[in-house]
């Protein structure tokens, strides 16, 4: 058994085997208990902003609440009957996977197109550069509903600026309704979707790539490293954990896609073949049943909350390793 002196040589620190010091004394040394008592103010603050409201939720789905409920009648209690009625809808999985697939594409596109602009970023010009940057800081500040009425316009049946170039380079888009079909429409909202949320990507990849070495990124290129094995072997592994994070944000985000597909319903576009699962929960409820609704709203919440501890799992093993 070994002692372990303090600075001074005069009283043991620790008696333990190989001369370690005890787990109590690297705790202290961490800062003790004081980093989670500067934690609670933020947690008592998320509790009373989101837990109540989901409590509410969880029990508004288990009743049968209606108009009458709104202004005082007794709400129905109905146990796991507005579930079963979900589950047994093929409506709900049909928007169950079509808001799976828009999400994965979203997101895929997101990622891809702002890696390529994080890039772009890194190699222009101090001018350039700053034009680029606040061209993708209008579009990330521009609110969704504005955006969207915005992209609307663009694509209008006859006066969208798209049905016109098409037309003037020989295209027969004359009076074409992009909203009237499913897969022109979801290009449309995706489009949206991803033009507001590249912006993030790209700032916060380039923000990660300005703090790799340059002489790494030398010594690679001496090396004969192309322009894609530099970003294959030096800027992946560098910035992985921040694309697992940014992956995550955006699946969350985009999976509760709302404005911009309910917006674009509002203009003309078809609903029950465009329909995601925010917006279909949204319809439920103002069909005269919240409880519907609500049920709907817990099954989104329950997706929410595997996809954020599947992701934190990535994140945390990304840290061990």
């Amino acid at each position: 058994m070994t002692v372990v002196m303090s600075e001074e040589g005069t009283a043991p620190l620790a008696a333990l085997p190989g001369g370690r010091r005890s787990s109590g004394s690297r705790r202290r040394r961490r800062g003790g208990l004081l980093p989670y008592v500067l934690l609670v103010p933020t947690l008592v603050a998320i509790g009373v902003g989101l837990g109540y409201p989901l409590v509410r939720l969880v029990v508004m789905s288990t009743q049968e609440f209606g108009r009458r409920q709104q202004f005082g009648a007794p709400a129905p209690y109905v146990g796991t009957d507005n579930y079963a009625e979900i589950f047994g809808n093929p409506t709900f999985w049909d928007v169950l996977w079509r808001s799976l697939i828009f999400c994965a594409v979203c997101v895929i596109l997101t990622i891809g197109l702002g890696t390529l602009l994080a890039l772009l970023l890194e190699r222009l010009g101090t001018v350039m550069r700053t034009g680029l940057s606040v061209a993708l800081l209008l579009a990330w500040a521009t609110p969704a509903l504005t955006a969207t009425i915005v992209w609307q316009w663009i694509f209008d049946a006859r006066y969208g600026v798209v049905n016109w170039l098409l037309v003037k380079l020989g295209a027969d888009y004359e009076g074409h309704s992009w909203l009237s079909e499913p897969l022109s429409f979801f290009f449309v909202a995706g489009l949206i979707v991803v033009w507001m949320g590249v912006p993030f990507v790209a700032f916060t990849l380039y923000a990660g790539m300005t703090q790799i070495p340059g002489e790494v990124m030398e010594a690679a290129a001496i090396d004969g490293a192309g322009g894609w094995q530099r970003f294959r072997d030096v800027t992946w592994p560098a910035l992985k954990p921040i694309f697992v994070v940014l992956t995550a944000l955006s699946t969350l985000w985009d999976l509760r896609v709302f404005t911009q597909v309910f917006v674009l319903q509002r203009a003309g576009g078809i609903v029950r073949e465009t329909n995601t699962l925010g917006v279909y929960a949204f319809r439920q409820a103002g069909g005269d049943n919240f409880g519907l609704g609500a049920a709907v709203a817990v099954v989104m919440v329950g997706i929410t909350l595997l996809l954020t501890v599947f992701h934190l799992r990535q994140m945390f093993h990304q840290e061990a390793v």
